[in-house]
């Protein structure tokens, strides 16, 4: 494979795919995570995508921002992936996929933090909830479990565990934009609240 050409500013071609890619990587996965449900299937698209970038970077235009175009590759290679195994995808239908686009795009318009910061002020946040939020959050979202196994495994109907879902949801985002719009650090934070459903 031939490297692209140098870029302005004396950079190669590859130098400027590393630099993108390092400054995209944790958005891109946590962009497949939020569609995929296996850790392992999100790191081979992950994987791909990155192949396919680094494959069409001459194609790339240069006057837009790379996150969007990286997460349309990564975009097309789930719709592919549901085709094949339609059980391993959460959500991807082309509307669904565009909303989530649409997000992913506003939040480095966002002022004050970068997508890493914010990645911390959540997993304060998740460190602060409820024992029992906090276990349903990581076997529905961490480990891709689904409804059924999360209540088989927690000995509960699949009906509390939903609503447990929704309260742990709802506590995070709260506890999220408490964090954004003030200067308190979620570990100096008390316990957030949180039912015992």
């Amino acid at each position: 494979m031939t490297e692209p050409t140098t870029q302005p500013g004396g950079l190669s071609g590859r130098q400027v795919f590393e630099i993108l890619v390092r400054e995209h990587a944790d958005m891109l996965m946590a962009y497949l995570r939020s569609l995929v449900r296996s850790p392992d299937a999100a790191e081979d698209l992950f994987q791909e995508t990155l192949l396919i970038a680094w494959r069409r970077l001459g194609d790339f235009d240069h006057s837009r921002p790379f996150g969007p175009w990286l997460r349309g590759i990564a975009s097309n290679l789930v719709l592919n992936h549901r085709r094949k195994s339609a059980r391993a995808v959460l959500c991807c239908e082309p509307e669904v996929l565009e909303a989530i686009d649409r997000h992913f795009d506003e939040i480095p318009r966002m002022a004050g933090d970068s997508f890493r910061d914010r990645v911390q002020v959540l997993a304060g946040c998740l460190d602060r909830l409820p024992d029992k939020l906090r276990e349903v959050v990581d076997m529905t979202y961490a480990r891709g479990m689904l409804l059924r196994q999360v209540a088989e495994a927690l000995g509960a109907g699949e009906e509390a565990i939903k609503k447990r879902i929704q309260r742990a949801r709802e506590a995070l985002l709260e506890c999220f934009r408490g964090q954004r719009g003030g200067t308190q650090h979620p570990a100096d934070a008390p316990a957030l609240e949180g039912g015992a459903s």
